[in-house]
C-alpha cells in the first residue's frame, strides 16, 4: 500500500505554505510574492522551482537555489511540529483503516511528492507513523518527477525487506489526478478519495480504479484495499 500524505492521510494546516514561503525568503533574502503555486500531487522539489520561478522572474534562473531551499523547509516543517499538531488534522477513516490493514498482514508505507524528512514529520505528528514501513517508501526526495516514485519504493521493498511485489497487487492511494498518473507509470492499482482539492466528478472523470468521498466507511475501504 503506498499512500500519498497530503489531503489523503492528512490536512497539514496552513503552517504546510507558510514554511514553504519562509524557506523560500531565507534563501533569497526576501519574500518570494503572492506565487500562488497550487501544491497538490506534485513533489517538494517542484513547488520549490515554480515558487522561484515566480520570485525570479526578472532574473531567471534559480535551480541553484532548490538544495538551499528544501534544507530550510525541512529544518522549518521540523520546527513547526507543534503548530502542525495543532492547526492540522488526520482525515476521516484514516487511523482506523491503517491499523486494520496492518493486522491483515498489508505493508504499508508512503509515495509522496513530500521530502523523506518532511514526510516522517508530517506522519509522526499524528501518530501514524507506526502502520508505515517509512524506510520503503518513495519520496519527492527522490526524484523530482513524482511518475517515478513507484519503482523506487517497490526496489527499496525488494532491497530492504525481500518482498517481491507485483505492480499489479498494490495500490496507490491519493486525492489528484497527478496520484493516477504516478500509478499508471508504475503499473498499480489506484484509489483516489476527494479529500483535497479535486471534487468527485474530476476525480472519476480522471479513471482511477475507485474513487471515494473519503476513508470514512472503513470495513468498505478495508475490503477494497484487500481485495
Amino acid at each position: 500500500m503506498l499512500w500519498d500524505v497530503d489531503e489523503t492521510l492528512l490536512r497539514a494546516g496552513p503552517v504546510a505554505r507558510g514554511v514553504f514561503d519562509d524557506a523560500v525568503a531565507s534563501v533569497l533574502g526576501r519574500p518570494a510574492g503572492d506565487h500562488r503555486v497550487v501544491m497538490g500531487g506534485k513533489t517538494d522539489p517542484q513547488i520549490v522551482l515554480e515558487v522561484l520561478a515566480f520570485a525570479l522572474a526578472d532574473a531567471g534562473g534559480g535551480d541553484e537555489h532548490v538544495p538551499a531551499v528544501l534544507e530550510a523547509l525541512e529544518k522549518g516543517l521540523q520546527a513547526a511540529a507543534e503548530e502542525l499538531r495543532r492547526d492540522g488534522r488526520e482525515l476521516p477513516g484514516v487511523a482506523e483503516v491503517l491499523p486494520r490493514l496492518d493486522a491483515a498482514g498489508t505493508r504499508q508505507t508512503l509515495l509522496t511528492g513530500n521530502t523523506a524528512a518532511n514526510a516522517a514529520v508530517k506522519v509522526a505528528a499524528f501518530g501514524l507513523s507506526s502502520w508505515l514501513d517509512l524506510e520503503i517508501g518513495a519520496y519527492g526526495s527522490d526524484d523530482p518527477n513524482r511518475n517515478a516514485l513507484v519503482p523506487v519504493a517497490l526496489e527499496r521493498a525488494r532491497r530492504l525487506r525481500a518482498l517481491d511485489v507485483d505492480p499489479a497487487k498494490v495500490w496507490v492511494v491519493g486525492d489528484t489526478p497527478r496520484d493516477l498518473a504516478c500509478a499508471r507509470a508504475g503499473g498499480t492499482r489506484c484509489l483516489l478519495v476527494a479529500t483535497g482539492r479535486c471534487g468527485l466528478d474530476e476525480l472519476r472523470a480522471a479513471g482511477a480504479d475507485e474513487v471515494l468521498e473519503d476513508l470514512a466507511d472503513v470495513d468498505a475501504v478495508v475490503d477494497l484495499l484487500l481485495a
